[in-house]
């Protein structure tokens, strides 16, 4: 099995790790030479999407496409030259036209009658306000009151292609679902923790949500693939407040960072049934077995010491290694070398139970703090990840 993934960065670095987990051969394509997902290829070609002879090319021969890319431009050219190839593409332009969207998916989740935050003015400040398009925390701003709404958007008109919202409070989590019409499996409940900037720092599995809300979720997450007539992977992000789950966002593309920690914990791989999807036939399993509990998180280790952060922290990253046993982690994936002040690294780390992984995820971090020479706190409380330890 020959995949070819188009994108090397974030989406790409999932897409290769996973599939290497899979025992698929990957070809990497990506524009540039450094990307991070360089490292976890068995093969790469520099190709800009756009570039049909030079794309093609690159795509010959491989027995399935995912692009981990966001750019409509090249997304439009990847759906042209599969189709011109007959190779399955593992995307459904129609579903992800509607989740690229905010206002989209923001009408979606009110026409079915879905809770979610409530659209400003019909909820009072702190708002939050998201780009349309756009995926993660990029351009999100909290606005906390009428004098800094009227700063930010000077003219009404500068408001189109945003959305507004309710800020809620409360711990989110996400479920990715996948397959055809009349034909889903709800994957595994994963908790999100994120940064200062909103952008999700670590995820831990299994999910804290109790049998009912993880029940509720699933069914959620069904509806809202049948709505969407998905083919293909869909994730979907809600908000627990006030003992509700609230729909933050749907994305209809591979995710990164949850499918790794739901491969730890449950042994699910989501990109080889993906695959089942467009080339075999899909036949969903049923709830997962919860077999290990897992913390996935990001570090950024500087001159001056080790910063825990979002995802963004491996945005700048060279290409990645696999590393087992990283500082005690059972994986990483990092650009670390030996004697270099400066590298990413993605950590892994399981246990039997939730505190079994924290405590290995302390440990992990404490080892490469001293690696460092850097001053070590007297504990690494779970305060200090953005969440509760369970």
């Amino acid at each position: 099995m020959r995949i070819a993934i188009v994108g090397g960065k974030l989406q790409g670095v999932e897409a290769c790790y996973l599939a290497r987990k899979a025992g698929w051969r990957v070809c990497l394509i990506d524009r540039r030479p450094d990307v991070p997902a360089r490292g976890l290829c068995d093969e790469f070609r520099l190709a800009d999407v756009c570039d049909h002879p030079t794309a093609s090319g690159a795509l010959a021969g491989a027995d399935l496409i995912l692009p981990a890319l966001e750019d409509p431009t090249g997304l439009e050219a990847l759906v042209g030259q599969a189709g011109q190839l007959s190779i399955p593409l593992a995307f459904d332009p129609a579903a992800y036209h509607i989740s690229s969207s905010k206002l989209a998916s923001d009408r979606l989740f009110a026409d079915l009658g879905l809770p979610a935050p409530r659209r400003w003015p019909q909820c009072p400040f702190p708002v939050i306000a998201k780009p349309s398009s756009g995926s993660g925390s990029r351009g999100v701003r909290i606005i906390r009151y009428e004098g800094e709404l009227a700063a930010f958007f000077p003219q009404p008109r500068l408001m189109d292609g945003w959305v507004l919202q309710e800020f809620l409070e409360g711990p989110s989590f996400s479920i990715e679902v996948l397959g055809t019409p009349g034909n889903y499996q709800a994957v595994q409940v994963t908790d999100l923790f994120v940064d200062r900037g909103y952008d999700c720092m670590r995820v831990e599995a299994p999910t804290v949500l109790p049998a009912a809300q993880v029940e509720e979720f699933g069914q959620l997450a069904l509806r809202l693939a049948e709505a969407v007539q998905l083919k293909g992977l869909m994730d979907v992000e809600v908000i627990l407040n006030q003992g509700k789950l609230k729909v933050l966002e749907i994305d209809a593309r591979l995710p990164s960072q949850t499918p790794t920690a739901v491969w730890w914990s449950s042994g699910f791989n989501i990109l080889n049934s993906l695959g089942d999807v467009f080339l075999r036939q899909f036949t969903p399993v049923g709830p997962l077995p919860c077999k290990r509990a897992v913390v996935y998180e990001h570090v950024h280790a500087t001159p001056l010491g080790l910063e825990l952060g979002g995802e963004h922290v491996m945005a700048a990253a060279g290409p990645l290694r696999l590393i087992e046993g990283f500082f005690g982690a059972d994986e990483a994936l990092s650009d670390y070398e030996p004697g270099c002040p400066d590298w990413q690294a993605t950590l892994i780390s399981t246990g039997r139970t939730r505190v079994e992984a924290h405590a290995k995820s302390c440990r992990v971090v404490a080892a490469i703090r001293r690696s460092l020479g850097a001053k070590q706190r007297p504990a690494v409380a779970s305060a200090d990840w953005g969440g509760e330890a369970k």
